[in-house]
Formats: C-alpha cells, structure tokens, sequence
C-alpha cells in the first residue's frame, strides 16, 4: 500500500512528533499534581530518561505512547502495526520495545520502582489517578 501523501509532506507531519512533554505525558503530570506530589521531569542521568521522577523514593514513570512503543497488551487498538511499508515499522518499533525493556532492567538493577503508563490507560482519569497513587504510596 503506497503513502497517501507525498515525501515532503509526510517528512513534515513526522517531525511534528514529540519525545517530550506530549499531551498523554502533561495528562499524567497534572493528575499528579492535582493529587499533591511534586516530582522531577526527564532526568537525563538515568537510563531511557524516565518522564516523570520521584528521586527520594527511587520511582520513574514513563509514559508511553501505545504505538511507538508497542503496548502488549492484545485489546490495546493503539497498537496496530501499520499496512504500509512494514519492512520499515517491524524492525523500528521492535527496536523501540527492546530499548524500553533494557531501560527498564538497568533502573531495577539500580534500586528504582518503574511504572509504564500505556497512553490507552489514560482516558478514566479517576482509575489513573488511582493506579498512580497506589504505585507511589505502595514503593515507600
């Protein structure tokens, strides 16, 4: 299946794409604050550069974006693997989840809690907020 837009376009549209600060990250940022916690961001000394950090109590979380890192869980529709040029998107995304995973086995290796929030966990904020609240109190 060819590409509806052309190379310039798409080049254009990808690059829009952010690492940082993305609207599922700030979602979880707020309802972290709205709950009281206050927390660091992006701590480039700690392996994958975890979204949000807790230093005193040893915990990151990361928030992830369901295709780009490629959610497992099977009823996640975000997840889907593109049609077009899968040769190219395979290996990419496949990379992407090993890089998360190596990431995440380095921070445990160094003492920290870590907890992925996939970008499909985010639309009942009042069982985010409680999932988040139960990982922080429950690390202490």
């Amino acid at each position: 299946m060819a590409d509806i837009v052309d190379p310039q376009t798409r080049s254009r549209m990808m690059s829009g794409i952010r690492g940082k600060n993305t609207q599922p990250e700030m979602l979880v940022r707020r309802v972290l604050h709205a709950m009281g916690y206050r927390y660091r961001l992006h701590a480039r000394e700690l392996p994958g550069k975890p979204d949000i950090v807790f230093r005193r109590r040893r915990i990151a979380i990361f928030v992830h974006g369901c295709f780009w890192h490629r959610h497992p869980d099977p009823a996640c529709r975000l997840a889907r693997m593109p049609k077009s040029r899968v040769d190219f998107w395979q290996p990419k995304l496949e990379g992407n989840r090993a890089r998360d995973e190596a990431n995440v086995a380095a921070l445990e290796a160094m003492g920290w809690k870590v907890l992925l929030v996939w970008e499909c966990q985010l639309r009942d904020r009042e069982q985010l907020g409680n999932m988040l609240r139960r990982f922080i109190e429950g690390t202490q």
